[in-house]
């Protein structure tokens, strides 16, 4: 399995990546609180999911940005997640927190925000919450860690691509790709390979 940016073109799936629609599940509050799996969409060996923002066939690429002059210069950057990620040490975790990577999802809301929580967290529950947060996190923004060995604390996650829906917000989002899925940069070079990542799609509602 693994996922190509082409030049100014689609992202290129091969090796048989399932995917489906997966939904931020809210509580009474509105607080985004679990993912939902959706609808599984039809997913062959190889696909090429829009890039452009003008397909047809959302999510599926038609080959419209050929038509419209897209510029799909890549910005990610290539560093580890370790370099890019500050650190914040709790009494019984460390968060890591690579900011700019946040896909809005919210679901480090609750209890006043996972970056104070974590300051405070030295009783089994307030440490479940900030493991929980942490781990729902679809871009792998933050990672919980453990507080001496500085271990990541990893959701088990199978090989597949999420379509996120925010019915919170009336939104889609980023395509949540997860499982250690290798992506591949245009120029041949691979990102790094992470549990949890996203990409960003042309097609947000």
């Amino acid at each position: 399995m693994r996922i190509d940016v082409t030049a100014d073109g689609p992202y290129f799936v091969s090796g048989g990546v399932p995917m489906s629609k997966t939904a931020i599940s809210t509580n009474e509050r509105g607080e985004s609180v679990a993912w939902v799996e959706g609808e599984a969409l039809p997913a062959e060996d190889c696909y090429a999911l829009c890039r452009c923002g003008r397909s047809g066939s959302k999510p599926f690429c038609d080959g419209g940005h050929a038509t419209v002059g897209f510029d799909g210069t890549e910005t990610a950057s290539r560093e580890p997640y370790v370099d890019q990620a500050a650190c914040t040490t709790g009494p019984a975790l460390k968060l890591r927190d690579a900011r700019h990577l946040c896909a809005e999802a919210r679901f480090c809301d609750r209890a006043g925000g996972l970056w104070n929580l974590v300051t405070a967290a030295d009783d089994p529950d307030s440490v479940a919450l900030v493991e929980e947060e942490a781990a729902l996190c679809p871009s792998g923004r933050y990672v919980a860690c453990d507080h001496d060995t500085e271990e990541p604390h990893e959701p088990a996650l199978e090989p597949s691509i999420g379509l996120v829906q925010d019915p919170g917000l009336g939104v889609s989002g980023p395509l949540w790709v997860r499982g250690g899925i290798p992506v591949f940069a245009a120029d041949g070079d691979g990102y790094e390979v992470r549990n949890r990542v996203t990409l960003c799609p042309g097609f947000r509602s």
